[in-house]
């Protein structure tokens, strides 16, 4: 019992730093793309510059999203849904948070594989990922996935830290965490609105031109 909570509590906090952090980091990254392939392609090109941006991927963002990821996986499968007998709000939004948490974890898997994976194994360089993200949003069922997984991201994000604060001792009072779940899902809905608008940008033809025609290098 004693191992489990620790082990919840870590889970819990790399969900918000570290994690939170990669996601939010990616929103913003992506938002480049609604001003055009050359502000999408010096974003890019301006993380990659910075120093050891390697060694800060494994450490900062790759093994707590694995910790993270395989350890609710655990949670969700010990998880008992009482949404049938109980169907109140939080009871709820309870379920929701391991259902996207399943699904978050299958599409993060696969858009890594299909770009940084990519970018590691020398097949598409850094630059070029507008064009693979164009290649992904014009295609009809990989732009359903995405949106689908985009929406689960953000909502477990987002109700994550409901629950965060509410576990961490923060918003105890029923009236706090009424606020902070209005609070929450307004972001929830933000965030989502803005990935959307990212995988809508990567549709546009200008993404299928060559590097040299945005960079003009």
């Amino acid at each position: 019992m004693g191992n489990s909570y620790y082990f919840r509590k870590i889970h819990s906090l790399l969900g918000v730093i570290p994690v939170g952090f990669f996601l939010i980091e990616h929103l913003l990254t992506n938002y480049e793309a609604t001003k055009g392939p050359a502000a999408f392609v010096d974003q890019i090109n301006w993380l990659n510059g910075l120093p050891l941006v390697l060694l800060m991927e494994i450490v900062g963002i790759w093994l707590p999203l694995l910790y993270h990821a395989v350890y609710g996986l655990y949670v969700a499968y010990q998880a008992r849904n009482n949404v049938s007998s109980y169907g109140y709000f939080r009871n709820q939004m309870f379920m929701l948070q391991r259902v996207t948490g399943v699904i978050t974890f299958l599409f993060v898997a696969w858009h890594l594989f299909e770009t940084r994976l990519q970018v590691a194994l020398g097949n598409v360089a850094h630059e070029e990922l507008g064009r693979t993200m164009h290649d992904i949003a014009t295609n009809p069922v990989m732009f359903t996935i995405y949106v689908v997984g985009i929406v689960s991201a953000t909502f477990h994000f987002c109700n994550g830290l409901w629950s965060f604060l509410v576990s961490w001792g923060i918003t105890v009072g029923p009236r706090a965490q009424r606020y902070s779940s209005i609070i929450w899902m307004a972001l929830f809905v933000v965030m989502s609105v803005m990935f959307i608008m990212s995988l809508t940008a990567f549709t546009d033809t200008q993404f299928q031109l060559p590097v040299e025609a945005h960079t003009g290098h």
